[in-house]
């Protein structure tokens, strides 16, 4: 895209095409990019996949059957929506209660939320559930058929991890289905647009993920960092391979042994990157109950992440629910 392309599809009041906004420097990038352990899906282990979720949440993920092609495909029609002009996605697709199965968002993925960051990104919320409804002039019939067919491979493979690692926390297996819920699952496409400037502010704040787990399908731009041992690493992008981490829900519900991996995406100054990302929740009215928190629902904890973004303008997440 070119920079006159990428002018016209954002936001032209954003702070970092403001030459004399001030913006925080994000923090210094890590040494060395970091090693991330490899999990083949067609031979999980459940005590090695175990161990890795204790020691750093976050894990390559190989022989996982998505299609290279159909993720091809799915970027390139979420870049040919997102080329749209700003105010185009504005005004059609950024009301996230208007029922639409595909929403706008730039700034930050917070799309029922009027906040605006300095994280530099726009992308497309997609809903899995409303995928097979969904009209509209943004959501056509080819849109819905290639996401269908990506969340098919997105639930399997969740699905197959959580099943390893329940067996590796034993837990009970009459709470599975309500532990993690594909179905209400969702997407979010994410674009970062080229930014000459990039030290002046991040892709995309450092923040823990709210899930159960997610899943990274990354071009090979590279950005993604993750907090380890008190120091920010580069997660290389690595051919044929995903990237997946364990969210917040997924940490409650282990009492703490597995680790909610926080993370972040610097900006890029010679390209732009694009990653999809497939995020699974626990059903909306499960209690989690464990003895490093307080009772809570899933339902419960997202309404406390959004007051708390109201009110400071960044998640809080489980402190808030800490005993």
């Amino acid at each position: 895209m070119s920079a006159a392309a990428t002018a016209d599809a954002v936001d032209p009041s954003y702070p970092p095409l403001l030459s004399g906004a001030a913006m925080p420097p994000p923090p210094p990038p890590g040494p060395e990019p970091l090693h991330v352990p490899l999990i083949d899906l067609e031979n999980l282990e459940h005590k090695r996949l175990g161990d890795v979720c204790r020691s750093i949440g976050l894990f390559r993920l190989v022989n996982h059957g998505l299609p290279r092609e159909l993720s091809d495909r799915v970027q390139a029609e979420t870049r040919r929506i997102l080329e749209m002009p700003f105010e185009q996605k504005r005004e059609e697709m950024s009301e996230p209660d208007g029922g639409r199965p595909v929403v706008y968002f730039w700034g930050t993925p917070a799309v029922s939320l009027s906040l605006r960051s300095v994280n530099w990104v726009e992308g497309l919320h997609v809903s899995l559930a409303g995928i097979p409804s969904g009209d509209g002039l943004h959501c056509s019939a080819s849109f819905r058929s290639l996401m269908e067919e990506y969340g098919k491979h997105m639930v399997r493979i969740v699905k197959t991890l959580f099943e390893s690692m329940a067996l590796d926390l034993k837990l009970d297996p009459n709470l599975l289905d309500s532990c993690m819920d594909p179905s209400n699952g969702i997407f979010r496409m994410y674009r970062y647009p080229c930014l000459p400037k990039a030290q002046s502010c991040l892709g995309m704040g450092a923040h823990t993920d709210s899930s159960v787990l997610t899943v990274v399908d990354q071009d090979d731009v590279g950005g993604l960092e993750i907090l380890h041992d008190d120091s920010w690493f580069h997660v290389m992008p690595v051919a044929n391979t995903l990237i997946v981490n364990i969210g917040d829900m997924l940490q409650a519900i282990s009492n703490d042994e597995y680790r909610s991996v926080e993370h972040r995406v610097l900006a890029n100054g010679t390209k732009e990157r694009m990653s999809l990302c497939f995020f699974v929740f626990p059903k909306e009215d499960f209690k989690i109950r464990s003895s490093s928190y307080r009772e809570f629902t899933y339902s419960e904890f997202k309404a406390q992440v959004q007051e708390d973004i109201k009110e400071t303008g960044d998640k809080v997440g489980l402190k808030k629910f800490k005993l």
